[in-house]
């Protein structure tokens, strides 16, 4: 497998006049064709700037991309012009966003936004668009004939899957899904998983799925990247983090699951809340709610450790012990 997304050291804080929010500070991932990777971490980790930066939608002002490099099929795409963009945007690289209700126009047939996605990236006349627009509706699991209707007509599962089919139109190489079932039921979110998955290996899309649910990530990813207070404190495949997981934030979203197979009277969550990311502390991020804090987490930032082939970790006692 050749590689189809390399982030080095994306840095991308919001500037005011008042404050410096530093929402993604140093991250780095690989994205393989056809592989799924997924971001989890607590709202506010930087998980959907992250993507923003990838597709070039930060808003500017007040964002601003500090640093890094965002590298598509070879090509920087931090580097490329706005038209250029636009090029890839949708067609080679699409994302599904986190709340279809505004995410779809109201005043626009769910037909003719789909439309307008193929007919932007394709040559086709609009007669053939309207037509592929029918069948990624089936594709989705509605009616083509419904093509004519308005958003407000759709369930809210079903405007999530016209988001999806918008997204994935033009079959694109990268898939970015960001939250695409937090604001279902759990019967719909079972469908709408199923359906990514198996669009996904149709196609061949690489996916980076975004979520606070470990669950989900569970159902469809290869790897992940846990991210708190916008950098990554734990990479590795599903088996390292789901089976041997290092960093005590890991260990504490894990903390925070149920589990039925043991009698508990309560969950145990993890104390105390993220940091203000316009005020972020000198050492460690974690350390006021770390179980395992020193006075040294509290002074120094932690490099990111690798344990094992692929599998690294962003904590002092790792980086002490050296393995």
């Amino acid at each position: 497998m050749s590689k189809i997304l390399e982030i080095k050291d994306l840095t991308i804080h919001y500037v005011t006049d008042d404050e410096v929010v530093k929402a993604v500070n140093d991250i780095s991932i690989t994205l393989e064709e056809g592989e799924s990777l997924g971001l989890v971490g607590e709202t506010g980790a930087g998980k959907t700037t992250t993507a923003m930066g990838i597709l070039g939608l930060v808003p500017n002002p007040p964002g601003k991309v500090i640093g890094g490099e965002v590298i598509y099929k070879g090509k920087n795409l931090l580097k490329l012009s706005d038209a250029e963009m636009r090029k890839i945007r949708g067609h080679e690289i699409s994302m599904i966003f986190q709340d279809p209700m505004t995410a779809l126009n109201p005043v626009l047939t769910v037909g003719d936004q789909i439309m307008e996605v193929i007919r932007l990236h394709q040559k086709v006349s609009k007669a053939e668009a309207m037509k592929r627009a029918m069948d990624m509706m089936e594709m989705v699991g509605i009616e083509g004939g419904r093509c004519n209707e308005y958003p407000h007509q759709f369930s809210g599962g079903m405007k999530q899957r016209i988001v999806i089919a918008i997204a994935l139109a033009c079959n694109p190489n990268l898939l970015i899904a960001d939250e695409p079932t937090t604001a279902l039921d759990v019967t719909i979110q079972a469908q709408v998983l199923d359906l990514i998955d198996n669009l996904k290996k149709k196609f061949n899309t690489s996916l980076l799925l975004i979520t606070h649910d470990l669950g989900v990530v569970a159902e469809v990813c290869d790897k992940v990247a846990i991210v708190y207070a916008g950098r990554i404190v734990e990479y590795g495949t599903l088996e390292h983090i789901y089976n041997n997981p290092k960093h005590p934030y890991t260990n504490g979203l894990f903390g925070s699951i149920p589990d039925f197979s043991k009698k508990a009277h309560r969950l145990n969550p993890i104390k105390g809340l993220m940091p203000d990311p316009s005020n972020l502390p000198e050492g460690c991020a974690f350390a006021e709610r770390c179980p395992n804090a020193t006075e040294e987490c509290r002074k120094r930032q932690p490099a990111m450790v690798e344990l094992e082939p692929g599998h690294s970790v962003r904590c002092l006692m790792y980086e002490k012990e050296g393995r």
